[in-house]
């Protein structure tokens, strides 16, 4: 946000604050307009204080309009980059984390509780200041012509902030459930959307209709709840303003009758005196009936800026070793590359909770070099490259690629240079040139093609650079699926090292072969590491490594140690 325009928020905040002010010489005017009537003085009378109330109106109508307006501008901006924080957050966050936040409870916090956090800002904000500094301004005045009224609300005022906290305690822990119970439900129904093929196989469909209908149903009570709680904070509060102003209209029309002949500094009040008093009551209340009628709007605003510093925003700071960036985003292709080095020496690594995965491995790949990484399912081959590529931190022992250390401090400089594909990469909905460039600059169309035809895509009728997919890559099949992804890494810039987990894995043998065609060519002048247990692949490496054997070995020279 500019200088001028936190300026202007900063005017359109104090204006927004001050608004109810703007009825004090309202009321002053509406008062004496009322006793020159009641002396007699006729229509004539009333002409000037009626064009000066009606003027003061529509100036306050005019300064309320532009700073709700600017507010709300300001907080849609505020939103809009919580919102991008919130993403940028979950795009570094690795995909071997096991803490990462389920997709449809981080989707239903963006999407929809974020929403919750406009009122809270532009509302509850401007209203906390009203209650803080409108009641006492409007109490000056009063105090002025009668202490006594001046007391009445006095007393009448704490009583209402009291129970609305009490109540607000309630409703702030109703709406944080609500908002809960909310993203389970839509992570529930984006895992089973995800899976409905396997739910229609097993015939199971009824059942997760039934588990989603008693998500509803459990929503809709706490929803319903929620709205029972703030209704109650209403009623308590217009309770206590009725009250407060009744006593006070009761005193005024007693006082000028004559029955009261104290409260008013040892002076009788006139007409016009009582009557601005009385019309000040009201006001008194009213940023207190404000604030009462959006306390819901705080409850969900918190509980939904609460959600948003669960996915990154608000200073939340992840481990470093989890930042997963996407390997596959760096830049495009045409510059000339330094195939490095790698070296793991001592590495020791296992999941919280489950035993050790590696302990003491070693591993040494040359500039260059091609080398595969076989074994059998479960041995580590995905979580070795993990491992290489940041996504998880290891617990013990040296990672270097080109000779510098994997460290907090050198990850991102080291991630620029390589290239990760996945057993299963993404394809999102969108044309096939987003899916390949993912919106990096400097990749056009041209470079695009390129790819496509060092990925064998160019012959394929619905992988040209305009044509469109569905989210998960509706129209490709697996194996054009798998070689999209490939072209990601042919358009990537400063690119040394590729990291592929199972490139090949469950294609049919002629795609597969395609697959490896590709890989070849992607793979000159840069160092490749590859899982597999293709054996057309391995056989075209310069050599291939059995990590179950390299573990069998670091275990027993652990155990003869």
């Amino acid at each position: 946000m500019t200088i001028s325009s936190a300026r202007q928020v900063s005017v359109a905040q104090l204006l927004h604050t001050t608004a109810p002010l703007w009825w004090l010489p309202q009321a002053a005017l509406l008062a004496l307009a009322v006793a020159r009537l009641q002396a007699g003085g006729g229509l004539t009378a009333m002409l000037q204080p009626a064009a000066g109330i009606i003027l003061l109106g529509l100036l306050r109508a005019a300064c309320e309009a532009w700073s709700a307006a600017r507010l709300f501008d300001s907080a849609r901006e505020q939103l809009t980059a919580w919102r991008h924080e919130a993403v940028q957050a979950l795009a570094e966050r690795s995909p071997l984390d096991r803490q990462r936040i389920p997709a449809g409870a981080a989707a239903s916090a963006l999407a929809e509780q974020a929403e919750a956090i406009l009122p809270w800002l532009t509302r509850y904000q401007g209203a906390i200041w009203r209650v803080r500094v409108v009641p006492l301004l409007i109490l000056l005045p009063v105090a002025w012509f009668s202490w006594a009224a001046a007391a009445v609300l006095l007393l009448a005022a704490p009583l209402i902030p009291l129970f609305m906290v009490i109540i607000g305690w309630r409703a702030k822990a109703a709406s944080e459930a609500q908002w809960l119970q909310l993203s389970d439900m839509n992570a529930f129904l984006l895992d089973r959307l995800r899976g409905l093929p396997t739910l229609q196989a097993l015939d199971a469909v009824d059942t997760t209709e039934q588990r989603l209908h008693n998500h509803a149903e459990d929503l809709r009570q706490r929803t319903m709840r929620v709205l029972r709680i703030a209704f109650l904070s209403s009623a308590v509060l217009e309770l206590f303003a009725a009250l407060g102003v009744a006593m006070v209209a009761a005193y005024v029309g007693f006082h000028l009758l004559g029955y009261f002949h104290f409260g008013a500094w040892g002076q009788r009040l006139g007409l016009a005196e009582g009557l601005f008093v009385l019309l000040l009551a009201p006001t008194f209340f009213e940023p207190v009936r404000e604030l009462a009628a959006i306390w819901h709007d705080r409850a969900s605003g918190e509980a939904a800026q609460a959600a948003l510093y669960e996915l990154g925003v608000g200073g939340l700071s992840l481990p470093d070793g989890h930042k997963a960036a996407q390997l596959h985003l760096q830049g495009v292709e045409g510059r000339a590359v330094h195939a490095p080095g790698v070296r793991m020496q001592g590495l020791s690594f296992g999941f919280e909770g489950e035993q050790p995965l590696f302990q003491g491995f070693d591993l040494d790949v040359r500039p260059g070099e091609h080398v595969a990484l076989v074994g059998e399912s479960g041995t580590g081959k995905t979580v070795l490259l993990s491992l290489l590529a940041g996504l998880v931190p290891a617990t013990a022992g040296l990672i270097e690629v080109g000779g510098v250390p994997l460290t907090d401090a050198s990850l991102p400089r080291l991630r620029s240079r390589m290239a990760w594909m996945g057993q299963h990469p993404h394809l999102f909905a969108g044309s096939v040139q987003h899916n390949v460039s993912l919106g990096r600059s400097g990749v056009d169309r041209h470079a695009v093609q390129h790819a496509m035809r060092v990925a064998r895509l160019d012959g394929v009728a619905q992988a040209y650079p305009g044509a469109a997919l569905g989210e998960g890559g509706t129209g490709l099949s697996g194996g054009e699926g798998a070689r999209l992804a490939l072209a990601r890494l042919v358009v990537a810039k400063d690119i040394d090292l590729l990291l592929l987990d199972e490139p090949t894995a469950h294609l049919d043998s002629e795609t597969a072969a395609q697959i490896v065609e590709a890989i070849k060519i992607l793979a000159q002048g840069r160092t490749l590491i590859v899982a597999t247990h293709d054996p057309q692949l391995v056989a075209w490496m310069d050599r291939s490594i059995d990590v179950s054997r390299r573990l069998d070995a670091c275990m027993n020279q652990r155990k003869r140690a």
